[in-house]
């Protein structure tokens, strides 16, 4: 897969098809469209191309209501070089581009840099200037520029019942399960390792502290996990806890991983965790040693949901 910085950087003068979107997640309602785009690659000897943004839009134009993604950029595109698609355009959305009026937008962008011949697109989609432009716009500019609209129906969306706006909702209230089942995948936290306050080892569960590098990226709501990672080219499964360690009259938010099964040095390593399932909510023990009680519980129950 070949990745352009922006627009104007793609160079391929092949006609393409082409769909546009956030793709933020890259959820099964994502893969489905995906999947269309491919198969119409391949029927009509076209290139296929997919347009996103970064920032989200919402970042920009919205800047007083924050928005927390499912993926960070590397995330979204390391998730969309899997489907075999041949071209990604990240392109920077900023105030100036989302000025372009419709026929700027098709005729410079679609048509004359990236000589679509076919866009595949949502029942729903709008674009241009304060999005004022339909697929009814889209589909009369097709016929002006000599490319075909290819509309995703209402009906095929609802089958797969997914949006990233649902999947964030799941993140929030820690419900790992449905969160997976939308995106198809498991859910990810990356980071660096870096040193903490070295209290899981005083409990003997000693713990890698996950340091978030974007902070637009959503974290799942406090409470234990269990999570799979992959370290020196073997999989390792560990007791992700996320919170503020109220036992000890922590403030800030954490997310400390306990390794089963492996005790060696990981700092400054980064590390890619993938959500597997959620055990409990973070809670204020009476002590340390309920604390230490409880997190050996979890294990043992992690250790028997993994077993099976």
């Amino acid at each position: 897969m070949d990745v352009f910085s922006s627009i104007t950087s793609y160079n391929i003068t092949r006609p393409s098809v082409v769909t546009i979107g956030t793709f933020d997640g890259v959820h099964l309602g994502h893969q489905a469209i995906i999947s269309q785009l491919l198969k119409a690659s391949e029927k009509e000897n076209l290139e296929s191309v997919i347009l996103t943004f970064f920032p989200h839009p919402r970042m920009v134009l919205q800047e007083k209501f924050p928005i927390k993604l499912i993926n960070t950029i590397e995330e979204r595109k390391e998730l969309l070089e899997k489907t075999g698609i041949n071209h990604l355009i990240i392109h920077p959305f900023t105030k100036e581009f989302s000025r372009l009026t419709a026929l700027e937008f098709v005729r410079d962008i679609l048509v004359n840099q990236l000589h679509i011949k076919k866009i595949i697109i949502g029942y729903d989609h709008r674009f241009g200037r304060n999005r004022n432009a339909t697929i009814e716009d889209l589909i009369e500019f097709g016929k002006t520029y000599g490319f075909e609209v290819e509309e995703i129906k209402v009906q095929q969306l609802n089958e797969v019942s997914v949006s990233s706006t649902k999947i964030r909702k799941a993140l929030e209230e820690g419900d790992i399960s449905t969160t997976n089942n939308y995106l198809g995948h498991s859910f990810t936290l990356s980071g660096k390792i870096v040193r903490g306050k070295g209290l899981g080892k005083k409990l003997n569960f000693p713990t890698a502290n996950l340091q978030m590098e974007e902070d637009y990226k959503i974290i799942p709501k406090n409470g234990v996990y269990i999570v799979q990672t992959e370290i020196s080219g073997k999989q390792i499964f560990g007791l992700t806890n996320i919170g503020t360690n109220p036992t000890v009259d922590g403030k800030q938010q954490t997310i400390e991983t306990y390794f089963l099964d492996f005790n060696d040095h990981l700092y400054d390593k980064t590390l890619q965790l993938k959500f597997i399932a959620r055990i409990r909510d973070e809670k204020k023990f009476k002590n340390v040693e309920a604390l230490k009680l409880a997190i050996k519980e979890d294990e043992v129950f992690a250790r028997e949901l993994l077993s099976n």
